[in-house]
């Protein structure tokens, strides 16, 4: 289950990917906004947010107007690895050495086709589990669980 969210800036574009995510037989759920009324990022991925770190969806693919201030608000999430991507490559390299959990795009940025590549790269790519990234994960984890009792 894919978690899908964007604000005002990002609507056409989430919608444009939920059509194509249904077409491609892949399931998502959609929190919204639903129109294109001014709403704010940091509210609009605190419930899909949740939904990952719940393991109610696997990721999640937020957008902004850029993609830059929806992932910022989703890495305030302790569990959440949120990729600001603008590209394939970066997408690519997120899932692999990162293990990102959420594809942050800009909707005043890129267009539907351009998006859907980045989505299915995103989407099929899986984390290498090398060794090096396996130990860069368990760092963010001890960054997580300090900031938690500071």
């Amino acid at each position: 289950m894919i978690a899908l969210a964007g604000d005002h800036g990002g609507f056409a574009l989430k919608e444009a990917i939920a059509a194509y995510l249904k077409d491609n037989d892949i399931e998502y759920y959609d929190y919204g906004t639903y129109d294109e009324v001014s709403c704010d990022y940091p509210t609009v991925v605190k419930v899909p947010c949740e939904a990952i770190r719940q393991g109610k969806a696997s990721k999640g693919i937020f957008i902004c107007g850029t993609g830059v201030g929806i992932s910022i608000a989703a890495n305030k999430y302790n569990g959440i690895r949120a990729a600001h991507v603008s590209e394939a490559f970066s997408a690519k390299l997120a899932r692999e050495h990162n293990d990102a959990n959420v594809l942050c795009l800009g909707g005043r940025i890129l267009s539907s086709e351009y998006a859907f590549n980045i989505v299915d790269v995103f989407l099929t790519t899986e984390f290498s589990y090398a060794e090096r990234h396996i130990k860069r994960i368990d760092q963010l984890k001890e960054i997580e669980e300090y900031e938690k009792y500071k």
